[in-house]
């Protein structure tokens, strides 16, 4: 098998096929010898030929001790034992035969005993779950509270206006959040459909889902393994754990290993098979050891259902457990559990709801607390004139109008609210396979004795020989090239052993590429037809005859092929070093140099395969003479010898060609990102440089890469202490990934987890938004996560963190508005007090519809326009806003403030005007707040005015909040010069926006002058002359605004810059 302590190179010396590993030295045969026995009283493995080998250090051990029970069985199987057992060992404790497997009778007893083999966990499509997310935030219930005011004081206009309102608001957001719900599947995918069982000695196929411990499971390539097995026999087995383990090769498995020690990692169980794993070669037959919620995935969804509770929580009994729930309840229905503006928004409306209470209050002390119909109504009013009734529907309108352009960007969003989230993030914790990189294996380097280093670079598809740049030495090779034929021929022996030991197939079909077969094997056939020397070529133009096949054993981590040729028989081999080296002939000095150079390919984080090759008596391959040199095995010994050293390949799974910009971006934005993964420390750490995660210009710190066993046995504090977290955490748990986040919690960040494999579906469930991989991303990932991306492609979460940031500017501009237009009519209202007619009732500045309509028509559809504005040019050049402070930043709240007042001081000018000036009357008139007489002219005219007056500053608004400090007249200097010109283009430049104050004023003329509409629906009167007063009140008001933007440029009062800090600096 080799001795791997000859090298000191990592796994990546090995193929690709991550081989048993352990200090034992055993023959060079592909199997173990006939008669090895393992001796449990001395560590020492006894071989055929009687040599004994001393495995003290060992972690397993080899041969049919792994079948003999040789440990006590009265302390019961649990499945964190099995790979500790021998075959005998677990038959025994689960009772059933490792031959016949269970009987039909004591199957089916075993199934009512232990229930179905089903994962539970997947809740699948909730409508209940759906329509509660729509209603569980505080804004809504304060809009279903003024609802039930409302109708309660027969205001059934208001009220059903407001019943309109929530109502789009949950019809909106829960066909948005169902159609997301549609695209991604429950957990029970997961689960093999079918299986092959021995049962009483006979094979049935059976439902996965009748599976019970003890059953004998059958199993070959492609099956998907039903249930966790302890593998019973094993032939050339490999099975793919990239979604339990984040490995990115398939592992070798071994039924006749037996592992000494419980807390080995689930990669490195060789003996054992886990549910959910997919079979890639050979097979095997297997005992169920463990079913449902107690296999590794298992384990997995009851984490997932868990990462959300807190420890104290879920420790609780009783009353306290009672109270815990009922708190963690109130606060899912007010909204107080979700992203940072969530919960901003909810803390915002319940204050809201606080303020308008007290207005209330203010409006009953001042009629002495002789609470009338009136009073009661005015009472109300100017509570409803607080609340921004329209905020929650154009936020929902804003986010799912985000949505459909994410899907377009290949972003599936599950949730609205993760869209506003994702741009808040600070930090990217994500998988590397399959996500950073390709998940496909490509030859990068070759290196031949004579010092010939062969280099692929550029190459976005691993499956096209045209894809990338190939470099011999210094030389770009092409095919065209002068010395390409002779850069061919110092090549041709590897590049012939890489095409001919090799069982894959690569196509093309409609001028595009594909293959068949094992990746590593698939990247040396695809590195030799680089070269024009693939399998088919030599094949057919050098009449290539195959004689032999030894195939690849992970037992000796090698493969060897015959072909016989015009020029002779050969034997051609690849495989780990480790392997080949003592069957080379080759020099000290030669032995050292390759070594050596093997050890800078591994510490590229490349997986290095041996090429060798010798020449063989083509006559020797009969069966005759097979049979006379002892059989296939002794054969195989004797070809495998005195080997020619032809090159060495190195082998890696390259990034995505999109992830490295998308990465410099991340770190332009102030975001910093982590990988965490499955894979070797060296591997992760080559591909952090080459992406960026990792800057050679600056010195790598101790605890910029660490392996996961170092970093979990850290205790929380001292994680705490560390100056920076990881951004390399190599050899993953699910575990590790969920104590990342955590510890990124603690440090007040605000996270991002991307996966594709069961093994990150509790962290993506624990992170604050979760991003799953929608092509090769497992379910259980799928469920967990708040979004997926359709193509698997790490840029797309950059293009989801700039829309999350569009989303939050341009939520930080409809709220401004919305809030200048509730400020200015509290501040009418509430002076407005003061307006009596002669029997000493306030008379309303505004009537309860006007408010309504102010608030619901025409900010509403100006909101929705600033919730689709264009994102500014430098949002990727910005760091994330500050999340303890949220979307209400010093500048809303201030600017808030100084527009609210000045409208509401011009709209209280407008009316007092019009009510008390030279042309005013007779009064206001008795009753004018029910009803309209002769005498309420003067109060249903200025009331007119005032309407007017705040409708268009609403439009000026509208178009001011574009940006908060930017002159209208200069608000995109970079384009074009400031001025009137500028003006009309930055209005125009908004369509939606341009529409909705063109129409809001024009439909400002007939609720005006209509009659009917006018006096007995909003209670106002058709003005002529007051137009001069509105006009006045808008050139005083674009002056105000303006000349306050120029006090923020001068003194600079606007948002705080803060400066991105350079890469691998400033990260948490």
């Amino acid at each position: 098998m080799g001795t791997e302590n000859d090298l000191d190179v990592e796994a990546q010396t090995e193929p690709p096929i991550c081989g048993y590993k352990s200090s034992v030295t055993s023959t060079p045969s592909p199997t173990p010898a006939s008669g090895t026995v393992t001796s449990t009283a001395a560590n020492t493995i006894v071989a055929a030929d009687g040599n004994a080998t001393d495995t003290t250090d060992a972690d397993a051990t080899i041969g049919h001790g792994s079948i003999i029970s040789t440990l006590d069985t009265a302390r019961g199987l649990t499945p964190e034992r099995a790979h500790t057992l021998s075959v005998l060992d677990v038959c025994a404790l689960l009772d059933t035969d490792a031959e016949n497997g269970l009987s039909a009778s004591e199957a089916a007893r075993r199934l009512q005993l232990h229930g179905p083999n089903k994962v539970a966990g997947a809740k699948g499509l909730s409508m209940w779950t759906i329509l509660l997310r729509q209603v569980s935030n505080s804004l809504t219930l304060v809009l279903v509270i003024t609802m039930v005011l409302s109708f309660a004081i027969k205001d059934h206009i208001e009220g059903g206006v407001i019943a309109a309102v929530i109502l789009l608001n949950i019809v909106v957001g829960f066909f948005q959040d169902y159609r997301a719900e549609q695209t991604i599947q429950a957990l029970y995918a997961l689960s093999a459909p079918t299986c092959k069982v021995i049962r009483a000695g006979q094979i049935e196929t059976i439902k996965a889902e009748g599976l019970v411990p003890g059953d004998l499971v059958k199993l070959g390539v492609g099956d998907i393994v039903p249930a966790d097995l302890r593998l019973v026999h094993s032939i050339n087995l490999s099975t793919d754990e990239a979604l339990l383990t984040g490995e990115s090769v398939p592992v070798s498995k071994h039924a006749e290993v037996l592992l000494k020690t419980q807390d080995v990692p689930l990669g490195d169980r060789i003996n054992m098979v886990y549910s959910a794993s997919t079979v890639s070669r050979g097979r095997a037959t297997g005992i169920v050891v463990a079913t449902a919620m107690a296999t590794e995935v298992g384990k997995i969804a009851e984490l997932l259902r868990r990462s959300r509770e807190k420890p104290a929580d879920a420790n609780a009994t009783g009353i306290r457990r009672l109270w815990i729930r009922t708190r963690n309840s109130v606060r899912v229905l007010l909204g107080l559990d979700g992203t940072p503006m969530q919960v901003s928004l909810s803390k915002f409306a319940l204050l809201l709801f606080a303020l308008a209470i007290l207005l209330a209050v203010i409006v009953f002390s001042v009629s002495l607390w002789k609470v009338t119909s009136e009073v009661l109504i005015y009472g109300i009013c100017v509570a409803v004139a607080v609340i921004p009734e329209s905020l929650i529907a154009v936020l929902t309108i804003a986010t799912a109008i985000g949505t459909r352009a994410m899907a377009k960007g290949n972003v599936v969003i599950r949730k609205l609210a993760a869209l506003e989230a994702v741009g808040g993030v600070t930090n990217i914790c994500s998988d590397k396979t399959g996500t950073l990189t390709q998940g496909r294996m490509v030859a990068k380097r070759v290196w031949l004795l004579d010092g010939t280093d062969v280099s692929i670079c550029d190459s976005t598809n691993p499956f096209d020989p045209t894809s990338g740049n190939v470099c011999v030495g210094d030389q770009v090779f092409s095919p065209d090239s002068p010395d390409a034929e002779k850069h061919t021929a110092r090549l041709r022996d590897a590049l012939e052993t890489a095409a001919l030991c090799n069982n894959a197939l690569v196509n093309k079909t409609d001028g595009s590429y594909s293959a068949v077969g094992e990746p590593t094997e698939i990247a040396l056939q695809v590195l030799a037809t680089r070269f024009g020397m693939g399998k088919p070529e030599l094949m057919q133009s050098r009449g290539h005859q195959l004689l032999a096949e030894f195939p690849f054993d992970s037992s000796c981590k090698r493969m060897t092929v015959v072909f016989n040729s015009p020029d002779g028989a050969f034997a051609y081999t690849k495989g780990a070093l480790e392997a080949l080296l003592p069957l080379m002939t080759l020099s000290d000095d030669q032995r050292a140099l390759i070594v050596a150079q093997a050890e800078s390919m591994a510490a590229d984080g490349l997986r290095v395969l041996c090429l060798a090759k010798k020449p063989v008596d083509a006559a020797g391959f009969t069966v005759e003479k097979i049979q006379a040199d002892g059989g296939p095995d002794q054969q195989r010994s004797l070809v495998e010898r005195n080997l020619a050293f032809l090159g060495l390949t190195g082998i890696y799974d390259p990034p995505r060609p999109e992830t490295a910009p998308a990465v410099k971006k991340c770190q332009e934005a102030g975001i910093t990102v982590h990988m965490a993964t499955g894979d070797h420390v060296k591997t992760a750490t080559a591909i952090a440089y080459e992406i960026g995660i990792l800057n050679r210009a600056v010195p790598c710190r101790d605890t910029d890469v660490m392996v996961a066993s170092a970093f979990d046995a850290l205790s929380d504090a001292e994680i705490d202490a560390m100056e920076h977290l990881p951004l390399v955490l190599a050899r993953c748990s699910p575990t590790t990934k969920v104590r990342m986040v955590e510890a990124m919690h603690r440090r007040k960040a605000f996270c991002v987890m991307t996966g594709d494999g069961v093994n990150d579906s509790p962290a993506l469930k624990k992170s604050d938004v979760g991003i799953a991989m929608g092509l090769n991303g497992s379910d259980v990932a799928k469920e967990a996560a708040d979004m997926v991306l359709t193509d698997d492609n790490f840029a797309s979460i950059v293009t989801a963190i700039e829309e999350g940031r569009r989303l939050f500017d341009n939520i930080q501009k409809f709220l401004l508005h919305l809030l200048v237009s509730n400020i200015a009519q509290v501040f009418l209202l509430l002076i407005g007090l003061a307006f009596k007619d002669p029997n000493g009732v306030s008379v309303f500045p505004l009537s309860p519809l006007e408010i309504l309509w102010a608030n619901l028509v025409t900010s509403s559809f100006l909101a929705l326009g600033l919730g689709i504005e264009s994102a500014q040019p430098d949002i990727m050049q910005r760091p994330p806003h500050d999340l303890s402070v949220g979307v209400f930043t010093r500048e809303l709240i201030v600017d808030k403030f100084v527009y609210g007042a000045a409208m509401g001081g011009l709209c209280l000018a407008a009316f007092s005007t019009v009510a008390y000036g030279p042309l005013s009357g007779s009064g206001l008139g008795l009753g004018c707040n029910e009803d309209y007489s002769p005498g309420c002219g003067v109060a249903f005219r200025a009331r007119g005015t005032t309407f007017a007056t705040l409708t268009f500053l609403l439009l000026v608004t509208a178009w001011e909040a574009k940006h908060f400090t930017r002159s209208l007249f200069n608000m995109h200097p970079e384009k074009y010069p400031g001025g009137v010109r500028s003006a009309c283009r930055t209005v125009w430049q908004n369509r939606f926006l341009f529409g909705a104050v063109t129409a809001g004023f024009v439909i400002a003329f007939p609720v005006i002058y209509i009659p009917f509409i006018n006096r007995i629906v909003f209670k106002h009167e058709a003005i002529t002359w007051e137009w001069g007063i509105v006009a006045a009140a808008v050139v005083i008001y674009t002056a105000i605004v303006e000349t306050w933007k120029a006090i923020k440029r001068r003194f600079g009062l606007g948002a705080p810059i803060r400066k991105v800090s350079a890469v691998g600096e400033g990260q948490v």
